[in-house]
Parts: structure tokens; C-alpha cells; sequence
């Protein structure tokens, strides 16, 4: 019987990464899969000045001016702990960055890499052997960080997976099938496509496995099924900004129409799900449970599920917050 720790959007949070990490001791799981969105949205410069003090933009609700290593570092690790990366560098140098787009588009690429394959290093040093850690990129996440997660599945074979491609085996009984591709949103991320599209990628990822064993399926569908209460999120005005309604956000369902339809039909036994950090909760469709932990990476919180699988399916779970 595995028990699974599962969480999702963890957004380049380091504190939540290593509080996730944790929980695999913690809650003595089988499992820990961290289900998309794993990359920071920014870099944060650091900047060496001439006078030998380093200055920040305005970042925690202001102007930084540090004056020693120490001070640098705690900066540092601020930083990581709040999503962003940090890039330390001579003024100078920042300046020639920020006068070229491509340039620091670039960085951002390789930062971004660097810290992924630092992840990977610290799960493999912190959780225990005998536990799986699945870790699937996102909607939000670019193509290059796929390929440093398969190259640590292939040097920690059974340690870490990447299971966007393939039918994991959550245990003998229970296969599972992932899809990081979402449907259409306000960002243009890189990995979502028309409900259409999208459809015909969940059925064939279906077709991966053989029909007999649809009733114990696990579905890990990074976009939640729409209009089922996991997918609320606030309504936006043609500025990208809440419409709010006596102070408060509208929310409106914003989950995938192709995600409920292929669960409907199928009827697998689990969808897990992420994407929508404002919509924590389960629902069922039909006799299939559908679960969604939320985010709140950015208060450097981690909202995760803990499940038991058995012979007979889901036995028990859980939703925790800290």
C-alpha cells in the first residue's frame, strides 16, 4: 500500500521545495510527486557597486543597499525563498544585460537550469532511497528544464522520474499517465494549446494504458477539470487586473472543458491536479476523485495532499497547509 505526498506549482520556491522534500520523511511516504510549475518567473539582480556596497531593485517594498558578503547572502536566500533567482554581478555587467533583451533572456535560461539540477541534487541528498520522487514540469515551464530531470532519472534510476512520457506504476495495481499541457490562458505559456488539441493529447496518453485497468488509473493532469469548484480563479479586466465586486475578486471557473470530458468518460479512479493555486479542495466526477492542493509558493507555504492507495483503491487522504 504506497502513500503518496502530492503537491504541485511550486514556482522556483526554495523554502517550499525543501518543505516538500521533508515531507517525504515526515509523513513516511512511499512517494512524493511535485506536479508542475517548477521554475521561478524571474531573475532579481544584485548589483556590485563602485563605491563596494551592492544595491537591489525595489524588491520587498524597497530600495537594498548591502554592505557586506553576509548581507549579500541573506539576500540571497530571501530571494530563493520568495521564487526568484538572485544574479549577482558587478554593476556594470548587470547594465550590459539589461540594454539586451536576448542576452538576458538567455540568462534567465541558464539560472534557471543551474537551479533545477541544484533541486535535483538536494532531493537526492535529502529524501530517503527508498522513496520515488516523480517531478513533472508544467505549463508554465520552459522545454529546457526537461531534459536536466531525465538525465537525473537516468543516473538515480528508481529515484527520480519523469513521468510526462511514460506509464508510471504507482505500486502493482495502480498505473498512472501525466499531461503537463493545459488549455489556453491570459500568459501564453509555453505548454498550453485549444481544448481541441489538448483532448486528443489526453486521449492518447489514455491509450497508453490497456482498458482493464482504467477503474485503478491515477490521471495527473496538470489543468483541472472546469466548473467543478477546483478551478476558480479571478476574473480578468482587459488590463490583465482582478474585477473585484465590493472589494473582493469575481471568481469564474477556469479549468480544462477536454480534462472533465475525458474523466467523465473514462472514469479513472484519481485525477490530480494543479495549475490553479486559488482552488484548493476535491471534487468527484462520477466515481472519480478529483483533487487539487493549491499554491501559496509565494508566502513560501506549501499546500499538499497525502493519500494511501490499497487493493481496493483510495483508502484515505488528506489536504495539509504549513
Amino acid at each position: 500500500m504506497p502513500r503518496v505526498v502530492y503537491s504541485g506549482d511550486v514556482h522556483g520556491n526554495l523554502l517550499v521545495w525543501l518543505k516538500f522534500l521533508k515531507a517525504a520523511t515526515d509523513y513516511k511516504a512511499d512517494i512524493i510527486f511535485m506536479n508542475g510549475d517548477l521554475t521561478g518567473k524571474k531573475i532579481v539582480p544584485i548589483a556590485k557597486m563602485p563605491d563596494g556596497t551592492w544595491k537591489t531593485p525595489n524588491i520587498f517594498g524597497k530600495v537594498w543597499v548591502l554592505k557586506t558578503e553576509e548581507e549579500v547572502k541573506d539576500m540571497e536566500k530571501r530571494i530563493c525563498h520568495a521564487g526568484m533567482y538572485p544574479f549577482v554581478a558587478p554593476y556594470e555587467e548587470i547594465m550590459e544585460y539589461a540594454k539586451d533583451r536576448g542576452k538576458w533572456d538567455a540568462l534567465f535560461e541558464e539560472i534557471m537550469q543551474k537551479e533545477m539540477e541544484r533541486w535535483l541534487n538536494i532531493a537526492v541528498e535529502k529524501v530517503p532511497k527508498n522513496v520515488m520522487m516523480l517531478v513533472a514540469p508544467g505549463n508554465d515551464d520552459p522545454f529546457v528544464v526537461d531534459p536536466i530531470i531525465k538525465n537525473f532519472e537516468e543516473q538515480y534510476e528508481g529515484r527520480i522520474v519523469y513521468p510526462n512520457d511514460k506509464v508510471v506504476w504507482l505500486d502493482d495495481k495502480h498505473p498512472m499517465v501525466t499531461c503537463e499541457w493545459v488549455n489556453p490562458t491570459p500568459w501564453d505559456s509555453p505548454r498550453e494549446e485549444p481544448e481541441d488539441k489538448l483532448e486528443k493529447r489526453l486521449i492518447n496518453k489514455i491509450k497508453m494504458v490497456d482498458q482493464d485497468l482504467i477503474k485503478d488509473l491515477v490521471v495527473a493532469f496538470h489543468a483541472p477539470p472546469y466548473d467543478t469548484g477546483i478551478d476558480l480563479a479571478p476574473k480578468l479586466d482587459k488590463n490583465m487586473k482582478p474585477v473585484l465586486v465590493g472589494g473582493h475578486p469575481v471568481m469564474i471557473p477556469v479549468g480544462s472543458k477536454a480534462v472533465r470530458k475525458i474523466i467523465e468518460k473514462y472514469q479513472p479512479l484519481l485525477g490530480l491536479h494543479s495549475h490553479i493555486h486559488e482552488s484548493p479542495g476535491e471534487v468527484n466526477i462520477g466515481r472519480t476523485v478529483c483533487i487539487n492542493p493549491g499554491s501559496e509558493y509565494d508566502r513560501g507555504i506549501l499546500r499538499m495532499y497525502v493519500f494511501d492507495l490499497g487493493p481496493e483503491g483510495i483508502e484515505k487522504y488528506w489536504r495539509i497547509t504549513g
